[in-house]
């Protein structure tokens, strides 16, 4: 007779260790990749506050994305001061300063406008490229943030999966002289907290979150030299995120950007300080000398 107890099999007196079967680990998700958007804008979410939009329609009905929602009710009052301010710039027909047309650094969500992108993985790192001004983002895995991270442009990333999703937690951001969250001027402050939720979606999902985003914000004032596979149909990758500001932000909001295959090769896209206007492939009107004074 076999006598049972917690662990152990006791059979005619003999004694056996019970082993219980392993148990089954999740494969880590694989995000590695040439990855491409179709808009600078960012995706509201399914639910529940999102980022700053724009209500102004061109003549053709077509989104005019860079006048902010100054009544958006995320917004505290020093943070609607700062949109009215981008606002009136606009009116005006002037040009306002953004990290990208200023050459400097972009934290999230606002590096999302960028339109391609790679994600590099390692056992202990993710490392995430954007194709425009050599920008790189590294996400330590499985570790813990400083008492007191030092500040930085793209902050202090941790990450960690969770069953199919990368979450990556970001602190320690830097605050420069144009401090933008989004193409709309919505500023920041040092106490800037976001998290990022990446995860591979089904094909006809991402070109669904592409297209509403076009539809509901316009397309870029300029193509990045990014465009989307159209030959691919397979899984698409999607972040979804959590900004916090308790300086600027009534409450915390999130939003979204939905990534497809890159269908162009990786450029050089970098921004420099010169009078050459790669969009329209012409030089700025700058004043010039009709002689040298030496």
């Amino acid at each position: 007779m076999a006598l049972r107890v917690p662990g152990i099999i006791v059979v005619g007196g003999i004694a056996f260790l019970a082993v219980a079967p392993a148990a089954s680990v999740e494969p880590i998700p694989d995000f590695a990749g040439n990855w491409a958007r179709t808009t600078f804008a960012l995706e509201q979410p399914e639910s529940g506050p999102g980022p700053v939009r724009t209500l102004r329609r061109r003549a053709d009905g077509s989104a005019q994305f860079n006048y902010g929602d100054e009544a958006s009710p995320i917004l505290k009052p020093a943070a609607v001061t700062a949109l009215k301010l981008r606002n009136a710039m606009q009116e005006a027909g002037k040009d306002q300063p953004t990290p990208s047309n200023q050459c400097l650094p972009m934290v999230a969500p606002y590096v999302f406008r960028v339109q391609q992108m790679q994600m590099m993985q390692t056992k202990n790192e993710i490392l995430i490229l954007y194709m425009q001004d050599h920008q790189i983002r590294h996400v330590r895995l499985n570790a813990s943030h400083a008492a007191h991270p030092t500040p930085s442009w793209y902050g202090d990333s941790i990450g960690h999966f969770e069953g199919d999703t990368l979450v990556v937690d970001t602190i320690g951001f830097k605050v420069g002289a144009v401090a933008h969250l989004d193409q709309y001027g919505t500023p920041y402050t040092k106490e800037l907290h976001v998290t990022e939720r990446y995860r591979l979606i089904d094909f006809e999902v991402a070109k669904a979150a592409q297209e509403r985003v076009v539809r509901d914000t316009g397309p870029p004032a300029t193509e990045q030299a990014a465009s989307i596979d159209p030959a691919y149909r397979g899984k698409g990758l999607q972040v979804t995120f959590t900004v916090e500001d308790k300086t600027y932000f009534t409450t915390p909001w999130s939003g979204a950007a939905t990534y497809r295959k890159a269908g162009a090769a990786w450029v050089e896209n970098v921004c420099a300080e010169n009078t050459h206007e790669y969009y329209s492939n012409s030089e700025t009107d700058v004043p010039k000398a009709d002689k040298p004074d030496f």
